[in-house]
């Protein structure tokens, strides 16, 4: 690895080359701190320098020159992920790529747009443009870049109407550059976009992204109390499966998340309250109104009627990782997990785990859509005690048929199904072959017999400084 060499070609090929070592720390870190396991292990990681390209070409440039110094290269939007996705484990180049920010077109249902616009700005190109919206973002869409999302997100905001970001349709097309001596650009569609959406950037950089929109509406947040979890858990089940009412969010809280953890929420619910939050489509909510009229429900706020002398803001900005984000607020001792319930009976599974956990583990559920079917996946919160704790929750909910999507590993595999996913390890042998992108996060290109028996431990990780 020849770093002064590769800063200097980039210097001289007018390339924007950050050496100041507080904002290269800063842009070398996400909120891998999320998870006290991540914290410890990745706390220390920095990277050399910060590469912020404008365009395609200076990607080209900079994945040449880096190519040609064995430099390793780290991609990043605005570091919102929670998995140390865009920590540079061996140090080298952070790629930033929020100046590469452009919508490039906006037609009848799709959109055409550089990977480092943010989603709100993203979104409202395509409502101003034509009454059109993005069918799903992450909760953290003020300050999340597209190609984030694209790269490292699984679903969000919309899933429960669209599915997974993975599902066939959600992603139209990706151009991609590749990592060698002379960079390639590809356009990726179909059944190719698993090998690289999801990726963590470890096979290609993305610089291009079309993704489908829907009609754009003025949605309506909504907070629905109850007095018991299991009737808050069977209304959003049976609301989400009522075809005929558009929702965009329905998220279920345990109590006493919203009476602990929300503060702008807390004064209208008791201690002992379940919590539903929603985003219904204006025309939906006269059916709505009559749905939830069937139930022991208590519709505590609306946004188009909201008599609430504080503004609780956007009803989503309660759920997804929202929700732990809020709690690490009020209390630094929680973490969370990410648990899918599946689609045979999510409910029934949900109510098991809470029984046997409750209150070390609050639930917190995200409705989705998968396969045609309702499915429900847990952004459980923790109280965190220890990392064997956790590793004994975690096998807890597995021997229970709850599939883990560990965000406490900063590997494609272990955060995934513990599994090699071939069609992106071929990938990464064609448009990386000396594996300098993104390194230690793909474990089947590193180790390709692991067990996975324990916590995946990259050879090449920083060594943390003698004083720590």
């Amino acid at each position: 690895m020849n770093i002064q060499a590769a800063i200097e070609a980039l210097q001289a090929a007018d390339i924007d080359v950050d050496l100041n070592a507080a904002s290269v720390k800063s842009k070398s870190r996400d909120f891998f701190w999320y998870s006290p396991v991540l914290k410890d292990r990745l706390d220390h990681v920095v990277a050399d320098f910060v590469a912020t390209p404008q365009t395609e070409a200076q990607v080209i440039d900079i994945l040449r020159t880096c190519y040609a110094h064995d430099v390793p290269v780290t991609t990043r939007g605005t570091g919102t992920g929670n998995y140390g996705q865009a920590m540079p484990l061996a140090g080298g180049c952070v790629l930033h790529l929020h100046k590469m920010n452009a919508v490039k077109e906006i037609a009848p249902g799709r959109v055409v747009v550089e990977p480092g616009c943010l989603l709100k700005d993203l979104d409202a190109a395509c409502i101003a443009d034509s009454g059109q919206e993005v069918r799903m973002f992450s909760s953290t869409w003020a300050t999340a870049t597209i190609g984030g999302f694209i790269a490292g997100g699984s679903g969000g905001v919309g899933s429960v109407r669209w599915g997974a970001l993975r599902d066939p349709g959600n992603i139209i097309r990706l151009r991609v550059v590749t990592m060698e001596e002379e960079p390639r650009v590809l356009d990726i569609s179909g059944d190719d976009l698993h090998r690289v959406s999801h990726a963590y950037g470890t096979n290609g950089i993305i610089t291009e992204i079309e993704i489908p929109l829907a009609p754009a509406y003025d949605w309506i947040g909504v907070f629905v109390a109850f007095d018991s979890f299991d009737e808050a858990l069977q209304y959003s089940y049976d609301l989400a499966s009522c075809d005929g009412i558009l929702i965009k969010l329905a998220t279920v809280f345990e109590a006493p998340i919203a009476k602990d953890y929300f503060q702008r929420i807390a004064p209208h619910v008791t201690q002992g309250d379940a919590l539903v939050a929603l985003m219904v489509a204006p025309h939906g909510m006269p059916g709505w109104e009559t749905f939830t009229a069937g139930y022991a429900a208590r519709p505590i706020y609306r946004s188009d009627k909201s008599d609430w002398r504080k503004d609780p803001g956007h009803v989503f900005e309660y759920g997804w990782n929202h929700t732990t984000l809020r709690a690490l607020k009020v209390d630094p001792s929680i973490t969370y997990l990410q648990i899918a319930y599946g689609t045979d009976d999510p409910v029934a599974l949900a109510r098991k785990m809470r029984d046997e956990l409750s209150p070390e583990c609050l639930q917190h559920i995200e409705v989705m859509r998968q396969n045609g079917r309702i499915a429900m996946a847990g952004l459980t919160l923790v109280k965190f005690q220890s990392e064997a704790r956790l590793d004994e929750i975690i096998a807890l909910h597995e021997a229970n048929g709850a599939m883990n999507f560990n965000p406490h590993r900063y590997t494609l595999e272990e955060g995934g199904r513990q599994a090699v996913d071939a069609r992106q390890l071929d990938f990464k042998r064609e448009a990386d072959p000396k594996g300098l992108l993104n390194p230690g996060k793909m474990i089947s290109w590193d180790d390709p017999d692991y067990s996975f028996d324990q916590m995946y431990a990259w050879p090449g990780l920083q060594a943390k400084p003698a004083a720590e």
